[in-house]
């Protein structure tokens, strides 16, 4: 299972919802369903640009889980 860290990143770095997806340049909606993990894929673009606003790498973000240890 991947698991989403994006809220943990955005609190790191003192930065709101409304806020990222104004300089990523996606709606609001969209990155609210990534951050809460309901994403069933993510652009490597849109990927790069959360990176490059947060100043951290995909891994920062993204973690995988094995089911069977939750």
């Amino acid at each position: 299972m991947i698991v989403v860290n994006l809220d943990v990143i955005m609190a790191k770095r003192k930065m709101s919802l409304n806020e990222l997806a104004q300089k990523v340049g996606i709606s609001i909606t969209n990155l609210s369903i990534l951050k809460t993990g309901k994403a069933k894929a993510v652009r490597f673009s849109t990927l790069e640009a959360i990176c490059k606003v947060l100043e951290c790498q995909p891994g920062d973000i993204l973690e995988y889980q094995d089911e069977e240890s939750i």
